[in-house]
């Protein structure tokens, strides 16, 4: 007999706290067993998610609560991962939506939810963090309400269920006032709330893939849910491809999830979601179906990416120094090995067999595929971002983002000067009780390249921002995005005390005594808009004659440090960021490099 099911999606914003909800969730299902050593954001699995405290990767899980088997899948909760969000929806039949008792619902939190009431889906509306001493847990309830009605939710969905919750603490409650000590309340709700899935186990088969994996054993893995049918190890199927093609195909694996593990199966039905090997051309919204009588379920639509970089061979003069994969083949190889997962992603060759075009949906999913080479022993080049145009009814249109700021109140002014320059247009602005105002705008996306930088120097660094896709609309004009100029490195060699201290009224260091520097390699930013070539190699001529003022302490300026992000954000047209496992470099292409690319 088929076990009672319920499929379940956690959506919310970034930072809200999902992965420490679905942590209680976990800890208090029973799937630990007595003594075992417990990590904190356990969903959190990839090292990057980690570091960074947000959610990359669309993850499953599975727990037990009184002989019903939930699906927990955890979604991310930046717009530049919307791509894995709009998929894990069609396997779900029900969410909960996290909303932070302080800040209310927030831009990636209307772009979920949107997708979420599209597909009929009722949330269950968890107000989290009541604990902290800010919280307004019943103006976060009315937020979500007005949400729901600006998105035109239907009457079912407006009267939608709601509980009170802190993750860190562990406890969910229906009433503010009352006592709780663990998460049953959340469990009872999605028992309750949370429609068992529909499906035929007595159809022929029909499984959709939402979710690619892969396995140095296995080869790719598709993870989806069975909508008809059912599906056994080893048998004989059909994938229906999107060009409408029938490939067969063994099951060579089935398996399903419990807690964090994947467990073996024999068989599944309808409404389970399992992760399926042996079908090695699968791609996402693909159907695995039946042989003898082949069904294709409809396509699954993933947003095109909308910003683009070149990702080249490094030939810097400190080129294959510090990195272990430097050929343009193994660059070759890796990016289209990241295609097998990350469906959000294109890669294009170009005409020079040493660089590919690779697009995505925002800097921060590029960024996180840079950097997940370089700790991997990859050593390459990157140029700057550049936004992707299409023409939409014979018109050229590019891509407009939401972008919602929360600034303390004497940084207003100037973020709404800087973002006219932008052409960024104010939709709304709310004062706070504390101090703090929120701003939206509808922005161009390349208007907010390179603009976090600036903004974290308008707001000296209390500002947070959040942005997410919109939609396509006619070109703006020129913007106005003009940075100072660069100061570079004039010849190859060791950076000294003597030269950066005396080059410090030129502007400001990107390096410190010490650091090694080639020609062009861009080590600081000109106080002027020109480009300045100095020679930060110069030592002090040493004589027999004493200086009177010898002895006394100098002190240079902290350099201002370039991480990968900021790099990205930092470069110009006529540049590119040096990338290797053990160091980020900023680099000038020299005049033969511009022309040659002229010419291309």
């Amino acid at each position: 007999m088929t076990l009672p099911i319920r499929n379940v999606a956690i959506i919310a914003h970034v930072d809200h706290g999902k992965t420490t909800l679905v942590d209680a969730l976990l800890k208090q299902s029973g799937i630990f067993r007595e003594g075992e050593d417990i990590p904190d954001c356990v969903m959190d699995s990839n090292d990057l998610e980690r570091e960074r405290g947000i959610t990359i990767l669309s993850k499953n899980t599975a727990v037990r609560y009184k002989d019903i088997l939930i699906n927990i899948v955890d979604t991310p909760g930046h717009a530049d991962f919307g791509g894995e969000v709009e998929r894990v929806l069609g396997m779900v039949d029900g969410c909960i939506l996290i909303v932070d008792a302080n800040e209310g619902p927030m831009p990636q939190t209307r772009f979920v939810l949107k997708k979420a009431l599209e597909k009929g889906l009722r949330p269950i509306v968890v107000v989290n963090k009541i604990d902290r001493p800010q919280a307004d847990p019943y103006g976060a309830i009315d937020k979500v309400l007005d949400l729901f009605l600006e998105l035109g939710a239907d009457d079912d969905q407006c009267e939608f269920p709601y509980l009170f919750a802190s993750g860190l603490q562990g406890y969910a409650k229906e009433d503010l006032d009352a006592e709780a000590v663990d998460m049953q309340a959340l469990f009872e709700a999605i028992l309750h709330h949370v429609p068992p899935p529909v499906g035929d186990p007595a159809k022929p088969l029909q499984l959709q893939v939402t979710t690619l994996d892969y396995s140095e054993y296995l080869g790719r893995i598709v993870i989806g849910r069975i909508h008809n049918g059912t599906i056994k190890a080893s048998q004989q199927a059909a994938l229906v491809k999107d060009t409408g093609d029938i490939v067969q195909a063994k099951v060579t694996k089935l398996m399903g999830f419990e807690g964090l593990k994947r467990v073996d199966l024999k068989e599944a039905s309808a409404g389970y979601i399992v992760a399926v090997a042996g079908f090695a051309d699968a791609n996402i919204g693909e159907t695995i179906t039946c042989p003898n009588e082949p069904q294709a379920l409809p396509l699954i639509k993933v947003d095109e990416p909308t910003l683009q970089m070149t990702f080249c061979v490094n030939d810097s003069p400190f080129a294959g120094k510090e990195g272990d994969f430097v050929t343009s083949r193994q660059l070759r190889d890796r990016l289209f090995r990241e295609l097998e997962t990350n469906v959000a992603l294109r890669v294009e060759p170009t005409d020079s067999p040493d660089k590919f075009l690779v697009s995505g949906r925002g800097e921060l999913h590029l960024g996180i595929l840079i950097e997940t080479m370089r700790r991997q022993g990859y050593e390459f080049q990157v140029s700057q971002p550049q936004v992707i145009y299409r023409e939409v009814n014979g018109q050229p249109c590019e891509p407009f983002e939401y972008l919602v700021l929360d600034v303390p109140e004497e940084a207003v002014g100037s973020c709404i000067e800087r973002l006219g320059q932008r052409k960024g247009e104010m939709q709304d602005m709310q004062v706070g009780a504390n101090g703090r105002t929120q701003i939206d705008f509808v922005i161009p996306a390349r208007g907010l390249v390179g603009f976090r930088g600036d903004f974290l120097r308008l707001t000296k660094g209390e500002g947070i921002m959040n942005h997410s896709f919109l939609e396509y609309r006619p070109m703006t004009g020129e913007l106005e995005t003009r940075r100072n100029g660069v100061i570079v490195a004039f010849e190859e060699g060791m950076a000294t005390f003597y030269a950066l201290k005396n080059g410090e009224d030129r502007g400001v260091f990107f390096i410190k005594p010490g650091t090694k520097v080639y020609k062009n390699m861009i080590i600081g930013e000109h106080n002027r808009p020109q480009d300045l070539d100095l020679n930060v190699c110069k030592t002090k001529q040493l004589t027999n004659h004493r200086s009177a003022t010898g002895d006394e302490l100098v002190q240079l300026q902290a350099p201002v440090e370039m991480s990968l992000e900021r790099a990205l954000e930092y470069i110009g047209p006529d540049e590119l960021v040096e990338i290797t496992p053990q160091s980020v470099r900023l680099r000038k292409l020299s005049k033969k490099k511009l022309a040659k690319q002229g010419k291309r």
